[in-house]
């Protein structure tokens, strides 16, 4: 009789769906930059979208605790696409890439938490119909809500409006606050202190706040 094959830690998945201009690309490097820090191996591919409201790309992130690295027969191979069925987190900068995700199976009941900002940015199909074409979005939210094992959704192009800060630091808080991933609050503050300077990234960690507190608790900002 075969021995049986040994459990295996298995690396955190987490995909981001972000448009042109919002930032998908240094939110991924928060995260690489938390997980690095925190004594993780982190991994980083992006594939960029076209001809979608300015372009929409997937940002790819595995993440592996070293203390799980026993040996060097134990070293884990990262993966640079995700799998269907097999993503851990998929954080949307807008409610149609979230629908996106649902799409290409990269949201599933049994293993996905999404977080994903409710605004609306009307895609090319929406615009061009002869009458109202813009999709339905409580259908998509209740969809989402579906596809997800957990789901923290809510306006947060709103939240960075208000503070004056940037899409991709207030859904870095949103992850913060939803608690998914093994860091704590100060970590995720500090990956956005290191990555910028200046005046520029003085809003930034106070939009992560204000959204890692509406992620943690849904009352705070009427969470879905």
């Amino acid at each position: 009789m075969n021995a049986p094959f040994p459990q295996r830690q298995r690396p955190i998945t987490i995909a981001i769906l972000a448009m042109g201009g919002e930032g998908g690309g240094v939110l991924a490097d928060w995260i690489i930059d938390l997980a690095e820090r925190n004594h993780y191996i982190a991994q980083l591919t992006s594939v960029p979208g076209v001809a979608q409201r300015t372009g929409a790309t997937i940002y790819y992130l595995e993440i592996y605790p070293r203390a799980g690295i026993v040996d060097a027969a134990h070293e884990p191979v990262l993966a640079l696409m995700p799998v269907p069925g097999d993503v851990d987190i998929v954080i949307a900068s807008e409610l149609m890439e979230a629908g996106r995700a649902i799409q290409r199976g990269l949201i599933t009941p049994d293993r996905t938490t999404l977080i994903a900002s409710i605004n609306r940015v009307f895609s090319m199909t929406e615009k061009v119909a002869m009458a109202d074409g813009r999709v339905d979005a409580e259908k998509l939210v209740e969809a989402c809500r579906t596809a997800a094992r957990t789901m923290h959704a809510f306006d947060m192009a709103a939240i960075a409006d208000a503070t004056g800060s940037v899409i991709s630091a207030v859904l870095l808080g949103a992850v913060a606050g939803a608690g998914v991933l093994p860091f704590p609050r100060q970590a995720f503050e500090g990956a956005i202190k290191r990555g910028g300077k200046g005046r520029r990234v003085r809003p930034h960690p106070a939009a992560a706040c204000t959204c890692h507190d509406a992620a943690a608790d849904p009352r705070r900002a009427g969470l879905r």
